[in-house]
């Protein structure tokens, strides 16, 4: 698996989640349950997985849809 993006913006990942959805690129959410350690005050960024497969078609998705990959 590759790391698409990073944000602290759960928005930000859901949308991409439901394009990449769309797409038929699957994609898992890591670091989800950092806001336990962090008090959920969203300091800790949440980083969007894909497969190495797919990581190139999925970077064009979000490209295409202007989302920021916080790399």
């Amino acid at each position: 698996m590759k790391e698409l993006l990073r944000s602290t913006d759960p928005t930000v990942i859901a949308f991409a989640k439901a394009l990449l959805g769309g797409e038929g690129i699957d994609c898992f959410e890591m670091d989800v349950n950092m806001s336990i350690l962090e008090g959920s005050i969203g300091i800790l960024p949440r980083r969007l997985m894909v497969r190495t497969d797919d990581h190139t078609a999925a970077l064009r998705v979000c490209r295409d849809n202007d989302i920021d990959l916080g790399l």
